[in-house]
């Protein structure tokens, strides 16, 4: 396995030269990175964010303008949610915020390099809808409705449990993560969301409400 590792902060490098057992290769600012990137495909890019020249979000954006498919994972201590949100929608394929713990850095790498070589589904369906997975655009019956962030998330991961019924606090942690200050009331907010844009496409499938159980998809009328 061969990793591309972006990081101006050289004492962190050095840890994680010596945490990866695999051939790397070390850029310390943002144009460097995305030259090295650009020229070599590697296995996985570990991308710190606040880099001098070119900070990573704009490196990953510019890779994945060029065609390149490389996992990356941003690497950073920005641990606002907009910021992981940015990061994802540039092109990131994962975000871990310092402090982290070595073994779970080595997981998700690992996690990331067994993704290459995988044929990727670029859409989602279920029932009437096709969801793509590139703009986040849903569609159905002719009709096409842009899915915020966190909206896609939610119904991705409807559609990947389709018939379980999926509490609130599975969803919170989920979506938000066990150290997130999100409630219950934000659930509610976003399946009300995702249930209007169904609507407006007409679409049969509906988001069905079990009274302290949670929610579930379903083909037809839901209550």
């Amino acid at each position: 396995m061969t990793i591309l590792l972006v990081e101006d902060e050289s004492r962190l490098a050095a840890a994680l030269i010596k945490l990866f057992h695999a051939e790397k290769y070390l850029a310390d600012n943002g144009e460097d990175g995305l030259y090295a990137a650009l020229q070599k495909d590697y296995d996985v890019i570990v991308l710190d964010v606040m880099l001098p020249k070119m900070d990573g979000f704009a490196v990953v954006h510019a890779l994945r303008r060029a065609g390149k498919e490389t996992p990356v994972l941003m690497l950073t201590a920005r641990d606002e949610i907009r910021d992981k949100i940015e990061g994802l929608d540039r092109g990131a394929d994962d975000y871990m915020t310092k402090p982290f713990v070595p073994e779970e850095l080595l997981a998700r790498v690992r996690a990331l390099s067994r993704r290459r070589g995988e044929v990727l589904l670029d859409e989602l369906r279920f029932g009437d809808f096709c969801l793509s997975l590139a703009t986040n655009e849903l569609a159905a019956n002719g009709k096409t409705v842009r899915l915020a962030f966190k909206e896609a998330e939610l119904l991705k991961l409807l559609v990947a449990n389709k018939g379980a019924i999926l509490g609130k606090e599975t969803i919170l942690r989920k979506l938000w993560g066990d150290e997130s200050d999100a409630v219950e009331n934000n659930v509610e907010a976003y399946i009300s969301f995702l249930r209007k844009k169904l609507a407006f496409l007409e679409s049969s499938v509906k988001i069905q409400a079990l009274r302290r159980q949670g929610y579930r998809l379903v083909e037809g009328d839901a209550q």
